[in-house]
């Protein structure tokens, strides 16, 4: 089992690092400067965007799940983050044409930069994992593991880099984050 982990951490750890840090840079000048957040994705990808969603909260910011009874209309300014390995989920691609008919701004996390998703998003987070739907261009990064889960992985570590570098940007500390944790469970 030793040596499954470690090729599962060998994995993980060259996938992120393939990305320039240039990248969350400027997905977090997006989040930063957004006034509300509108979180998607599919499947696992939409998991993990639950869970980024359910950090920036934490973080005071004003956020909702895509799909949910509660969240309301997105408008101009806010700020739609999408998570899609393939950037060709049909439901996504009709989530992103109302959020940019209506003036919102779209970060993407992908695999494919080269998507229709990634070519109606504001900005690109491309993360150079295998996509269980192989693409032209693509890049040739292999995995032991099967169909996204190393672009799911890759894009959690990402997202919860993301979460400390805003963290250190705007000083809000773990404890103001508790404060705002979950607390009829």
């Amino acid at each position: 089992m030793n040596d499954v982990i470690e090729q599962v951490l060998s994995e993980l750890t060259a996938c992120v690092q393939h990305l320039p840090a240039a990248s969350l840079v400027q997905a977090g000048g997006l989040i930063e400067s957004a006034p509300r957040i509108f979180v998607a994705g599919a499947g696992r990808s939409g998991l993990c965007m639950k869970a980024f969603g359910m950090r920036l909260m934490h973080m005071g910011k004003t956020v909702h799940v895509v799909g949910e009874t509660t969240t309301p209309a997105i408008a101009e300014g806010d700020l739609l983050v999408i998570g899609s390995g393939s950037g060709r989920t049909s439901s996504l691609l009709a989530v992103a044409g109302q959020a940019q008919k209506r003036g919102a701004k779209i970060l993407l996390f992908t695999t494919n930069p080269a998507s229709p998703l990634a070519e109606m998003a504001d900005h690109r987070v491309v993360i150079s994992a295998p996509s269980y739907q192989a693409y032209p261009g693509g890049h040739n990064l292999t995995s032991v593991q099967p169909l996204g889960t190393l672009f799911e992985q890759s894009m959690l570590i990402l997202c919860d880099s993301l979460i400390l570098g805003l963290m250190q940007r705007t000083g809000v500390s773990a404890v103001e984050m508790l404060e705002r944790h979950a607390n009829l469970e």
